[in-house]
């Protein structure tokens, strides 16, 4: 097991600091934004041309360097969305009247730029480290895609605990999209599918050797992060205790939005 050691330190760094510092540059003045975007656009230029490089180096090191330029891109694609940059057409609550079919389309609405342009990177990142040996950074993006549907998913149909802690005052339009509920069918067949990911990285890792058991082991720390953050959709979550720094101080109208959406309990 001493192949998970290493991996899962450096993971939960990562993802924890990486987390943060997106909540809290998303929390800033909106005149930040653009220098913050802007610098941030230059950083993920250069990690995907580290993704390029490191596709062709096989070594522990490579493997390290794939990972953390992917969660680099992930990262500027996250502070897009979350400052309100790249979202999709619509920006207004969702109509109170809005079922099935027709609130899967306006749902679709207010995110859909943002899913395109994920799609859109896969298929680059694809393209710029297709058929050489380190494909650690490419898995780890479309991990980190496949999870986000996933989540995405379970929000619309409903959940008991919507992140919604997660979301800065421009984007509190968002909740109204957001469904609780106490269980939805989509719900375990997610956790069941994150569970077979999570053991066929853990054996990909065990049986590998090397760079290949370093980027399979990051990977299986990220899907067991990613399986973890779907247990928080339906159990309380400890968001002020893991970023209560960059969250600052709750308001309490953080949930009159889903109140008001006519989706709670239903």
């Amino acid at each position: 097991m001493a192949v998970f050691a290493q991996p899962l330190i450096v993971a939960l760094l990562l993802w924890w600091a990486s987390t943060g510092a997106i909540l809290w540059l998303v929390r800033r003045p909106v005149r930040t934004f653009g220098p913050s975007l802007a610098i941030s656009a230059v950083v993920a230029a250069a990690a995907c041309f580290g993704l390029f490089v490191s596709a062709g180096d096989d070594s522990v090191t490579g493997a390290y360097v794939a990972f953390g330029c992917a969660l680099t891109v992930w990262g500027w694609h996250e502070m897009g969305f979350l400052m309100g940059k790249l979202t999709g057409p619509r920006r207004t609550p969702c109509p109170p009247d809005a079922r099935g079919w027709r609130r899967f389309v306006v749902s679709s609405q207010t995110v859909i730029h943002h899913e395109i342009a994920l799609a859109v990177t896969a298929v680059l990142i694809i393209a710029l480290t297709w058929g050489q040996p380190n494909q650690t950074g490419t898995l780890t993006f479309l991990l980190l895609f496949g999870m986000r549907l996933s989540t995405k998913l379970n929000l619309f149909l409903g959940v008991t605990n919507p992140p919604v802690a997660f979301l800065p005052a421009h984007l509190a339009y968002l909740q109204t999209y957001f469904r609780r509920a106490r269980f939805n069918l989509l719900f375990p067949v997610s956790l069941a599918l994150s569970v077979v990911v999570i053991a066929l990285l853990g054996v990909a890792a065990v049986n590998a050797d090397g760079a290949g058991a370093v980027g399979y082991a990051l990977m299986f720390c990220l899907a067991a992060l990613g399986l973890l953050e779907h247990g928080f959709l339906m159990l309380p979550s400890p968001d002020r205790a893991l970023w209560g720094w960059a969250l600052g101080q709750p308001k309490p109208e953080t949930h009159v939005a889903l109140a008001a959406s006519g989706e709670r309990d239903r």
